[in-house]
């Protein structure tokens, strides 16, 4: 599983805080790695230089082997609150995509 991790220019982004969102990615979704090719994470702040509640976005796409790219958003506080609520979004998003496929077999 790849982890691509993108950001507006209003996100300040390290390579430290990058390797974060890929140990946060690869912790909540591991278990699914063998069925995911690559999980692209969006950063942005909605609001720019104005600080507001809930400002920050993570929009998270999962692409699963064979199958059309499932995405998720969560608007919080900080980038890391961002990203760990998107990342619980996505492992329940999978877990009812990937249930529902293995009932239908």
């Amino acid at each position: 599983m790849q982890v691509h991790v993108r950001h507006g220019s209003e996100v300040e982004a390290s390579g430290a805080f990058a390797d974060h969102v890929t140990e946060v990615v690869e912790g909540t979704l591991g278990r699914f790695q063998h069925r995911l090719t690559r999980v692209e994470v969006h950063l942005a702040d909605e609001n720019g230089p104005k600080k507001s509640k809930d400002d920050m976005r993570c929009t998270m796409e999962a692409r699963l082997e064979g199958r059309d790219p499932t995405a998720v958003t969560h608007h919080a506080a900080t980038r890391e609150q961002a990203v760990a609520g998107a990342a619980q979004k996505m492992e329940r998003l999978l877990d009812s995509t990937l249930g529902k496929l293995n009932e239908h077999r």
